[in-house]
């Protein structure tokens, strides 16, 4: 796909992968919304990018932890855009963020569960009408290998809980979203995929986790950036990559009963 004039939305994108992201995406012509909680962040993102000599993103300041955060979000897009040809969902907290107790939203969900997946669920349902506008546009979930199984007895797993639990399951829940998304979408023209970028990227996630960084964020950024512009896969649509490479997901991401039940879940805590 040519990217020139393009409208991108990319959340998380002030830091890590996104941020490279943005940069290339940028580079290419495109038209970039950044997301990010810190202004300072994004004013260097965007610096950057005008010093290059490429346009200048346009930053959108919002907390994914909140619902409310997150239609402002949405809204302020809504507002300032009449299409949009594709939302990178790329917001994310790892495992150890802020220590390795359990945490939880403002909203009163499990923090991760929350950011990672919620808030994704959230936007994309909302920016729908920009999408739908733009087809073919293309949605792409960034998600992870670490997956685990969805308990629906304790979604929000008050017992038993570990970050890396509660991370591998906001991950796995973002792919079953991808699976649901894709047939809802199939006759609209946007596509929607999910991917593992990379293993271990060099970034502030993965180092506050306490882990040497294997993989770095050109090799994340480039199979994200796959699933953005690729022709190979315009048309194809609720798959999962690893990297740049099909691959198959934790096998509850296709349970159409477990999915079913994730998506009545999710209706309910984002009163939509």
């Amino acid at each position: 796909m040519d990217m020139r004039g393009k409208t991108v939305l990319i959340t998380g994108s002030t830091d890590g992968v996104g941020r490279y992201v943005a940069g290339r995406l940028a580079a290419k012509g495109a038209r970039v919304l950044i997301h990010g909680r810190d202004a300072a962040r994004a004013k260097t993102l965007i610096d950057g990018i005008v010093k290059a000599g490429h346009a200048a993103p346009t930053f959108y300041q919002a907390d994914l932890s909140s619902m409310a955060g997150t239609r402002e979000l949405a809204a302020a897009v809504k507002r300032d855009h009449q299409h949009l040809d594709v939302f990178v969902s790329n917001a994310g907290i790892g495992s150890q963020n802020d220590g390795p107790q359990r945490q939880e939203s403002r909203d009163g969900h499990e923090l991760r569960f929350a950011v990672n997946y919620l808030s994704g669920f959230l936007l994309a349902h909302l920016l729908l009408p920009l999408l739908k506008a733009a087809a073919p546009s293309r949605i792409v979930n960034v998600a992870s290998l670490g997956q685990h199984p969805i308990d629906f007895d304790d979604v929000m797993i008050t017992k038993g809980y570990s970050g890396s639990r509660a991370y591998a399951q906001s991950k796995l829940a973002q792919i079953m979203l991808t699976v649901d998304l894709a047939a809802e979408l199939k006759d609209a023209g946007i596509t929607v995929n999910s991917l593992h970028p990379a293993t271990y990227m060099n970034t502030t996630m993965v180092r506050a986790g306490g882990i040497t960084p294997m993989s770095t964020v050109e090799q994340g950024g480039a199979a994200i950036l796959h699933l953005v512009e690729g022709d190979d896969v315009a048309g194809r649509s609720g798959l999962f990559f690893n990297g740049m490479n099909e691959a198959r997901a934790n096998p509850q991401a296709y349970d159409a009963d477990a999915r079913k039940r994730l998506r009545a879940l999710s209706l309910e805590l984002t009163g939509l």
